[in-house]
């Protein structure tokens, strides 16, 4: 069978949820009810004690805690104290400069947050916003591990079906590694 994920909140109400179901890995992310999407990270940094705290029920009762975090040292380092077992990269602001041909400093904090999560010895994913054209800087970044771009995938397979859209990024992917 596959593995379950789930995206919750760091609420009570999500964390018992969780403790429930039992799903593999859970990934904390920032949301509101009034949300529609996700703008960006998480803050762990200021709230390192509380998630720590969040997150030890989860950990204990074998389920890996990601956390959904911009591309900044000081979040990456954050999500190591709160004892974290991976991290996903906020890549909204990149995809965002992408269209504008101005990327290159968002792809540079990508890189240094991925190096640091390495350093920490985190587990690094990244995503959002990513595509066929922006995937292929990120795709060449050594020590990311899975990249999240379901939305897009799904977008696009309303016009070219769902398995053409997987072949085609996988091939994008596999050409640009």
């Amino acid at each position: 069978s596959l593995p379950i994920n789930f995206e919750i909140a760091a609420t009570a109400e999500m964390q018992q949820i969780a403790l429930k179901l039992m799903p593999n890995a859970v990934c904390i992310v920032p949301e509101k009810r009034e949300e529609l999407t996700t703008e960006g990270g998480l803050e762990v940094a200021g709230r390192i004690e509380f998630l720590k705290e969040y997150i030890k029920p989860l950990k204990k009762a074998g389920i890996l805690v990601s956390l959904f975090i911009d591309p900044d040292n000081i979040q990456v380092q954050a999500a190591h104290k709160v004892e974290a077992d991976i991290i996903e990269l906020h890549t909204g602001a990149y995809a965002a400069k992408f269209l504008e041909n101005n990327a290159t400093d968002e792809l540079q904090k990508i890189k240094h947050a991925v190096l640091k999560a390495y350093e920490y010895g985190l587990i690094c994913h990244a995503g959002h916003g990513l595509n066929y054209e922006n995937v292929v800087d990120i795709v060449k970044l050594e020590y990311i591990s899975e990249l999240n771009i379901g939305h897009f995938l799904i977008g696009e397979a309303i016009f070219t079906g769902l398995s053409s859209a997987i072949t085609t990024m996988l091939k994008i992917m596999n050409k640009n590694r």
